[in-house]
């Protein structure tokens, strides 16, 4: 080897850097893990250097700098300095990562099966478009992906891994979607402005291997015909259950509606009127069976009688109940406060006696004298006072006619 292929040698081992014909990789790994100390590690500005020793990340240094590998600038490097070296050198593995986002990723192909949450029918969803994806931690995505893919250097290798996965998180995100929207797959596939931003929230695979979705491209979900025209049956098959449910619904709350008019209404009823809810039953009865005409004239009969029981029931207890002071009225039986009364019946005659106005019989000779008359003018008795018009019970208060011997309300005898 001549002495400029030996410098040349050095150089090179003190200059760390991705060579040019590797910067497209997503991840690159530097091919010696004999670093010596003192050399210029280069990072471009969207990349990172992660250092790897026996399977265990030690650190990472951001891009857009130049950083000189001693233990004083980078405290990590201590923990890799080979002490058989004489403090030299240090052993580690060093991985480019490329932080910037790697766009137009093509992707198409069947989702796998699903059940639809809206109408139980299996189905196998498709999807075809383009999507964007960035390591957002390199650490992690250098022991998730070399323990399970190819080489490193391999960018196809890469990107159809993380296919793989992102149709695993496509599958899983649609599904809550579904449930979240209450929609079945045949509704929710037209929500692309959501489910794009649902993938780039949420691809659980992805954020396994310290990598998200970055951005949806233009993107189409569908299904075969067959899948396609089950759900469509289903669907309205759903949709006429649900406006069954919704009719027997609304036809629910008229009915609450009407019965809760007319309750208020019995009530106001019962209250103003009835006076009790046995007379408002009877009432009730009386009604229903005015309305059942079928039956010839036997209803009639019935809601006539139930009518006439309601109402003297009514009658008889507004009559026994106290009504204050008790005042009669001129012309009617009762005291004042109560219904009025049927007028009282004409005073009883003896045989043969005028009804003409001013005039009374004799109580000996039945002859008719003028009611002023002390004295009879045909036989000379004398003539009997004036009965009273009426008569008031002592007892209850109530209005009598003056011949009365006891009281019509009472039975109480009237002086």
């Amino acid at each position: 080897m001549s002495i400029m292929d030996f410098v040349k040698s050095g150089v090179r081992q003190m200059m760390l850097a991705r060579p040019d014909d590797k910067k497209h990789l997503i991840v690159w790994k530097w091919p010696d893990q004999n670093i010596p100390l003192m050399s210029q590690l280069t990072v471009d500005s969207d990349e990172c250097a992660v250092f790897f020793k026996n399977g265990q990340c030690y650190g990472v240094l951001q891009g857009g700098q130049r950083h000189t590998l001693t233990t004083q600038n980078i405290p990590f490097l201590g923990n890799l300095v080979n002490e058989f070296t004489g403090g030299n050198l240090f052993i580690a593995e060093i991985y480019f990562v490329k932080t910037q986002p790697v766009r137009g990723i093509p992707v198409g192909g069947p989702i796998g099966d699903m059940i639809d949450p809206l109408t139980q029918e299996m189905v196998c969803p498709r999807i075809f478009g383009e999507f964007s994806v960035q390591v957002v931690d390199p650490a992690r995505f250098i022991i998730g992906y070399v323990g399970q893919a190819a080489a490193p250097q391999d960018n196809d290798a890469i990107l159809d891994w993380v296919k793989g996965l992102f149709m695993l998180g496509i599958k899983t995100t649609l599904g809550e979607v579904c449930e979240i929207e209450n929609k079945s797959l045949l509704q929710v596939v037209s929500l692309t402005s959501a489910l794009a931003q649902r993938f780039v929230q949420r691809c659980a695979p992805l954020d396994d291997i310290g990598m998200r979705v970055h951005q949806m491209g233009n993107f189409n979900i569908n299904f075969n015909a067959d899948d396609k025209k089950r759900l469509q049956e289903a669907q309205a098959e759903v949709a006429k259950a649900r406006r069954g449910v919704a009719v027997a619904q609304a036809q629910a709350q008229a009915n609450q509606f009407s019965l809760d008019q007319k309750f208020n209404q019995d009530a106001r009823y019962v209250q103003q009127l009835a006076g009790n809810y046995g007379n408002y039953m009877q009432g009730q009865a009386a009604l229903a069976a005015a309305q059942n005409t079928s039956g010839g004239g036997v209803a009639p009969a019935a809601a006539q009688m139930a009518m006439g029981i309601g109402m003297a029931n009514w009658a008889a207890q507004n009559m026994m109940q106290p009504q204050g002071p008790q005042f009669p009225a001129p012309g009617m039986v009762g005291p004042i406060g109560q219904q009025p009364m049927a007028p009282a019946p004409p005073q009883a005659m003896a045989p043969g006696a005028s009804t003409a106005a001013g005039q009374v019989p004799c109580r000996k000779c039945n002859a008719m004298n003028a009611a002023s008359a002390k004295f009879c003018a045909e036989g000379g008795a004398p003539m009997a006072p004036p009965a009273p018009a009426y008569k008031f019970c002592t007892n209850c208060g109530a209005q009598n006619v003056g011949t009365a011997k006891f009281c019509a309300n009472c039975g109480t005898p009237l002086g």
